[in-house]
């Protein structure tokens, strides 16, 4: 009889090096979320009087509004400036996943299909 129930399927199968393989994609996936975490993608609408930044896992990390754009005191103008913001975030989060899926692709083409947007904080 042997430790290693694995062996009944031949082949000499190591599970030790399977937990290894295992241990280290999961060090090479959270290496590459915080590398992504630290890159930024904008988002840009109405020829640029809003501009939204987002880090490579879609965290909102700034907003720039071009001066003279928006009279703060016209309820249709803040009600427009909010509608710019949401959709400058949009474009930068799709430009936020697309290199998200860029990045972790080499990593997680082997598993199936991928992770994809599985992975926490890509999702």
């Amino acid at each position: 009889m042997t430790d290693n129930p694995f062996d009944a399927l031949g082949g000499g199968f190591d599970m030790n090096a399977l937990l290894q393989q295992a241990q280290q994609m999961q060090q090479q996936l959270e290496e590459a979320q915080a590398a992504l975490a630290r890159q930024t993608v904008e988002g840009t609408i109405a020829g640029g009087a809003v501009t939204v930044t987002a880090n490579g896992v879609g965290e909102l990390v700034g907003v720039a509004i071009r001066a003279g754009e928006f009279d703060g005191s016209d309820p249709d103008d803040l009600s427009d400036l909010s509608d710019l913001i949401v959709a400058a975030y949009r474009d930068a989060r799709a430009k936020s996943e697309a290199l998200a899926s860029e990045s972790m692709s080499p990593l997680t083409e082997g598993l199936g299909g991928g992770l994809g947007g599985g992975l926490p904080g890509l999702g």
